[in-house]
Order: C-alpha cells, then sequence, then structure tokens
C-alpha cells in the first residue's frame, strides 16, 4: 500500500500566523473599512443625496485635493535632490540630516502643526521677515501647502533612497565614457531609473496629504469656502450630529485615496515595464 506523503507546511507556525493575519486584516482594516462604506446609505439615499448637495464639503474637498497634489509635486524635485545628497554627497551631518527626515513619522502631527503655526505666524521667526516681503504663509493655502510637504517629504526621500543605493555605477561610467556629460547622465540614465520609485513616493505622499489633519488646522486658518479640508469638515459634521454628512464626505476620502493607490501602482508598472522593454 503506497504511504501518502504529507506535505509540510513551508513555515513552522505557518498556519497560525496565517490565522492571525487574516484576523488581524479584518478587525483593523477591513471591517473598519466595510463600515465606513456601508454607513453613509444606512439612513437611505435621499440622506446621502442631501449630504452630496452640501457646497461647503465640495469647496474643502476641493482644498484638500489641490493642496495635496501641490504639495506633493513639490516634493518630486525636492525630495530627489535630497536623496540624491544623502547617497552619493558625504557631508558632514549627513546622518542626522538622514535621521530628520523621518521626524514627520515620529512626532504627532498636532505638534507639527503647532510648531509650523509659530514658525510662519505673522510674528513668527520665519512668517514676520515673509509678511514685510507681503508673503503670508500662516492661515492661508499656502500655509496648508507647507504643512503637506513637511508630512509628505519622507514618502519621496524613502521610496527613491533605496533604488539610488542599488544602481549599478557601471551605467554612469558607461554613459561618461560615450561622452555624455554630467547633466546628460543624470537625465538620461539615473532619473528613468528612479521613475516607478518617484511615482510610488508621488502617490504615497498626495494620498497621505488627502487625509491629513492635525498638522494642517493649525496653520490653516479654517475658513470655510476658503482654507478648510474635507478631514476637518468630518469632525465639524459629527460635532453637528450630521452623521450623514460626516459619513460622506469620509466616503469620498476613502474611495479617492483607494483610487490614487490603484492609479498609482498601475503606472508604476506601465513605467517599468517600459523601461525593461526600453533595455531589451
Amino acid at each position: 500500500m503506497p504511504v501518502r506523503s504529507r506535505t509540510s507546511d513551508p513555515l513552522p507556525g505557518f498556519r497560525l500566523a496565517l490565522f492571525s493575519t487574516l484576523l488581524w486584516i479584518g478587525l483593523i482594516v477591513a471591517l473598519p473599512l466595510a463600515a465606513l462604506v456601508l454607513r453613509p446609505w444606512q439612513e437611505g439615499l435621499g440622506a446621502m443625496t442631501t449630504a452630496l448637495h452640501d457646497g461647503r464639503m465640495f469647496a474643502a474637498l476641493r482644498v484638500s485635493f489641490v493642496t495635496a497634489f501641490i504639495a506633493a509635486l513639490i516634493n518630486v524635485p525636492v525630495g530627489l535632490l535630497l536623496t540624491w545628497t544623502l547617497v552619493r554627497v558625504r557631508l558632514p551631518g549627513r546622518r542626522i540630516v538622514d535621521a530628520l527626515i523621518d521626524l514627520p513619522f515620529a512626532i504627532p502631527t498636532a505638534v507639527t502643526g503647532i510648531t509650523l503655526a509659530t514658525l510662519y505666524g505673522p510674528q513668527g521667526w520665519l512668517g514676520k521677515p515673509l509678511a514685510h516681503l507681503g508673503i503670508s504663509i500662516a492661515y492661508s493655502t499656502a500655509g496648508i501647502v507647507v504643512a503637506l510637504m513637511f508630512v509628505g517629504l519622507p514618502f519621496i526621500v524613502r521610496s527613491v533612497e533605496p533604488v539610488l543605493r542599488g544602481l549599478p555605477p557601471e551605467q554612469e561610467e558607461a554613459a561618461g565614457l560615450l561622452g555624455a556629460s554630467s547633466w546628460q547622465t543624470v537625465w538620461r540614465v539615473v532619473l528613468p531609473s528612479l521613475l516607478p520609485a518617484t511615482v510610488s513616493g508621488f502617490g504615497l505622499a498626495f494620498a497621505r496629504g488627502i487625509g491629513e489633519y492635525g498638522s494642517v488646522i493649525f496653520i490653516a486658518g479654517n475658513q470655510p469656502f476658503r482654507t478648510e479640508i474635507a478631514p476637518l469638515l468630518v469632525v465639524v459634521r459629527l460635532q453637528e450630529f450630521d452623521y450623514a454628512g460626516a459619513t460622506s464626505i469620509a466616503f469620498i476620502l476613502l474611495v479617492a485615496s483607494m483610487l490614487c493607490l490603484a492609479g498609482v501602482a498601475m503606472l508604476r508598472r506601465r513605467v517599468a515595464r517600459g523601461l525593461i522593454s526600453g533595455v531589451n
């Protein structure tokens, strides 16, 4: 009688680890997201339709999306330059700068907002000289962009840094031997290789900026139809016991963030496929 071979788990405790992972994802991620998707429709289609005709909500969404896009777009060249400096240039204090990049991940967002409001306020260290030049940062759309740049920059740097470190120096040396200048080498050899990682960092920074709250409310001014962001309006609607309006805004933010991440993933795959095809 043939003995049936028993296939062993690829790792010790694999089933327990898989069960724990699925349980954690279900309770912490899937269940809250499902509740957020279903909650706006529990009071009927009429309540959802009424909430979606709120002009203040669309103004807040416009502020959040536009400022998040501008901040992420500005962070791309800044992040690339900073990453290049950290990886390729041996400067004194480089390790300190490298540690400071992750500061937005470590400190509470409210502390970030208070600090930025103090610096860029009318009497702040940076706000006062800028005010003499006619430039107002705090309590304006520019202040929102500055706050989102601060929290979004690490996503660009940490997405590009491992790719830049892994680039073989032979490609740059070959470009130099073929007569390419330093700028041509960077533009035609280095940047195309960094493009997929840059797209990923941009998408993460943009998605984070859409839902950012603590670092923005202290410097934004929070004026309805002007500098009021969508996450703040969610809190306002909850304080007004307008749960349909609050969940409607939260639902739109959730869908927008998911579409953003899906679009970035698809764009990254296309860019990487194009680079591979170009190499072949």
